[in-house]
């Protein structure tokens, strides 16, 4: 049996310190934030009558396409339709325009199911539904698949600008953290194939949106840490690993209440610019592309007006810094904190947060007719790397008994939770000595 290190407890290390320990290793996870979950964790707030509400740091959203962590949460004990409210396809604005799967197709493979969207578009043209096949079906004849120079939007030729207003750009700011012209063509076109093409999972279609009707914690992070120490396992909070160096054959680490520990491999988690520094020192190369990556800011407005409810638990937004809008109190009918709150989400956001949450309550109250009363906004300056076309990430290798997991690592995806959870995986099954599987190259 191996002693592993993992460092950092996001979704990431948590994903690769589950596949450890279930391959016999003696894993001691550290996590320098006194709770687990990363930048996927939950929030207490109050409303302005003084209930209390348990949100997360910022909302997230699954599909059902992310097969490795629905099935991480299936191997924890959480049931993903218990905690995930699935919805069909569903990209509809409060004017009830755009895209939404129609009752009679709920039951249809993707991508029929998808394709039945695109065809009873509410405001849709057939010159903007052909446009939107056309380019589907260049993208399908080429395996899903460009050069890796090329954006989005460049991949978009001959689609109509409704169908970029409506889908397209919504699609790539809610996986990619950008705009089209900014993002990259090859990252999106997996997600996509994915969503349209892949496999069910739990029951869930490809394409599903997923809800978390429960926080962020609860939906993986606090099962793991179950799991982690009914086997036995070793989970350190609030214990910031502050040293790594080469030990003979494996790895010393220094963790920042002065203990010292020997281990075999180490699996380092962290965000990338924490990563950078920590391990300038055993790997330059590593940790100056690690070092070069951009990143974008996501902002959560939370927000709250007594006994508002939407048209659906999510909405799109237009003309405004938001570009969706989450039903709090409809994903948890309930809880009596969660009536009236709503968060509403910026992608990529730029600006003062202050200025944005006003921006955004007002976009709200002119699409939406509620006059909200904001609650916190939050912003993760680091939310995601910027994944931009041609971006050289840094690989799983580091050195010799060292790799590393995180969404910004080199992968198929971008930074996402599914992103996240798979590189925690392929870094355990390195560290294991077991083959990687073949479809992860973007």
């Amino acid at each position: 049996m191996n002693r592993v290190a993992v460092v950092g407890g996001g979704w990431a290390g948590l994903a690769a310190a589950v596949a450890l320990a279930e391959n016999g290793q003696q894993v001691s996870l550290f996590e320098a934030a006194h709770a687990l979950g990363g930048r996927a964790r939950r929030l207490v707030l109050h409303r302005g009558d003084g209930l209390a509400c348990t949100l997360d740091n910022g909302q997230h959203i699954l599909i059902g396409a992310y097969r490795d962590t629905l099935g991480l949460m299936q191997h924890l004990g959480v049931a993903p339709l218990d905690v995930l409210h699935a919805l069909p396809l569903s990209l509809r604005f409060a004017d009830g325009r755009g895209l939404q799967v129609p009752d009679w197709a709920r039951s249809w493979r993707a991508p029929l199911d998808a394709l039945a969207a695109i065809a009873t578009a509410r405001g849709w043209g057939w010159g903007d539904r052909l446009g939107l096949l056309r380019a589907t079906l260049r993208w399908r004849a080429a395996n899903f698949d460009c050069p890796p120079g090329a954006s989005v939007a460049a991949l978009c030729r001959g689609v109509s600008a409704r169908a970029m207003e409506e889908l397209i750009e919504p699609l790539c700011v809610s996986a990619l953290n950008l705009p089209s012209a900014q993002a990259s063509g090859r990252v999106f076109l997996r997600v996509l194939r994915d969503a349209l093409f892949g496999q069910a999972t739990a029951g869930i279609a490809p394409a599903a949106l997923l809800l978390p009707r429960v926080d962020l914690s609860a939906l993986l992070p606090d099962a793991a840490e179950r799991w982690l120490l009914e086997r036995g396992q070793s989970v350190h909070t609030g214990r910031r690993v502050e040293r790594i160096a080469r030990d003979g054959a494996g790895w010393q680490l220094q963790t920042s209440d002065g203990t010292e520990a020997h281990f075999q491999r180490v699996v380092w988690a962290t965000g990338a610019p924490a990563a950078a520094r920590a391990l300038a020192a055993v790997a330059p190369e590593w940790a100056r592309c690690a070092e070069a990556l951009q990143h974008t800011a996501i902002t959560t407005v939370y927000a709250w007006a007594p006994a508002a409810r939407l048209a659906a638990p999510v909405l799109a937004l237009r003309d405004g810094p938001a570009q969706f809008v989450f039903d709090r109190g409809a994903l948890s009918p309930r809880d009596p904190a969660m009536q009236g709150v709503m968060a509403l989400v910026i992608s990529a956001s730029e600006g003062e947060r202050e200025a944005l949450q006003a921006a955004a309550i007002a976009q709200a109250g002119a699409q939406l007719g509620i006059h909200l009363l904001p609650l916190q906004t939050v912003t993760e300056k680091r939310a995601t790397f910027a994944c931009t076309p041609g971006l050289q990430r840094p690989p799983a290798v580091v050195a010799e008994g060292l790799w590393a997991a995180g969404d910004h690592v080199d992968g198929p995806y971008p930074a996402t939770l599914e992103g996240a959870v798979r590189s925690g995986l392929e870094a355990a099954q390195r560290a294991l000595g077991k083959p990687v599987r073949a479809d992860r190259g973007t």
